[in-house]
């Protein structure tokens, strides 16, 4: 076991430090100059200069990466080039309501997939099991976008039931939860129909094997092979995919916040992007690509545990 995760540990930091590096150079492959990205065309050469020499763009390329590889370790990413705030304050006030946005709606997803998928395995065939494939393929196609429109106009505009922007506050949690479910229910869809299907076929597969036919033939009841048993092995590659699913609900969080109008990386990462506020977003980015390798490397070890039998580079 302490050989897996001091593996695990070490390629999450190589991860790191690539996706570092790469963040420090990005800049660079961007066509054109980012300090007249930012000014403009009609920017004077000597306001060229001097924002160049504030983004430290005027130092030699090894020397501009090591500044950012150093600084990112030491929590320090910058200034945010608009409002001189440090870029880490701006993102520690965004990355919470991300962060429970995206995490919310993996629960939604689990919670609800996981058991569609069982009941669709232990029903092959019947109207139940159609039914929740036709759901599953339904919610697969629906980009988060669309969803997010279509509750927008339904459950906000139409019925006015649910508020149809911003966040609320952490200080009112039962007013920052009427302001979650929308966004919630609208970027875990689709992960929940895939998490359906995926269980399914785990499940199909686990139900045939030997060692539930041997569960069965030992008399045990229905619900204790089936949960205990079958659904702990099926549900090994979903806990793989996990991972891989909270890095892609936080990317797709950027248009859901978008169109609630919810504060949170999405919004920080847009405004970024519009304005040509380069550090903001190399910031902003760099976090996110830290928190999908830290959900990966959670992925992994969850699933050593769920199957010890796992194993890291056997010899021979």
């Amino acid at each position: 076991m302490a050989r897996f995760l001091t593996l695990r540990l070490l390629m999450a930091a190589l991860v790191a430090v690539l996706v570092t590096v790469l963040l420090a150079l990005v800049v660079h492959l961007v066509p054109g100059d980012p300090a007249r990205t930012i000014l403009g065309p009609q920017a004077t050469p000597a306001l060229v200069r001097q924002v160049r020499h504030q983004m430290g763009l005027d130092q030699p390329l090894p020397l501009q990466v090591w500044s950012f590889l150093s600084g990112a370790a030491r929590g320090d990413l910058g200034r945010d080039f608009l409002s001189q705030q440090p870029v880490t304050q701006l993102i520690g006030q965004a990355l919470p309501h991300t962060l429970v946005l995206a995490v919310s709606a993996l629960a939604l997803a689990v919670l609800g997939g996981v058991p569609l998928g069982v009941y669709a395995a232990t029903h092959p065939g019947s109207w139940g099991d159609r039914v929740v494939a036709a759901l599953s393929v339904s919610l697969i196609t629906v980009p988060a976008y669309v969803s997010g429109l279509l509750l927008l106009l339904l459950f906000a505009v139409t019925l006015g039931w649910l508020p149809a922007i911003n966040a609320g506050s952490f200080a009112d949690p039962l007013d920052y939860l009427r302001h979650l479910l929308l966004p919630a229910v609208a970027l875990g869809a689709t992960w929940l129909g895939y998490l359906a299907r995926l269980v399914r076929a785990g499940m199909l597969e686990a139900l045939t094997s030997p060692y539930i036919q041997a569960a069965r033939a030992l008399g045990l009841p229905a619900r204790v092979i089936v949960y205990k048993h079958a659904l702990k092995n099926a549900i090994i590659p979903t806990v793989a995919i996990l991972g891989v699913g909270l890095g892609n609900l936080m990317g797709g969080a950027v248009f859901v916040e978008l169109i609630f109008n919810r504060p949170g990386m999405g919004t920080l990462l847009f405004d970024a992007i519009e304005n040509r506020n380069f550090p903001v977003l190399r910031g902003g980015a760099l976090v996110i690509a830290l928190l999908f390798v830290l959900a990966n490397l959670l992925a992994d070890l969850s699933y050593r545990f769920l199957d010890p039998r796992i194993k890291v580079g056997t010899e021979g």
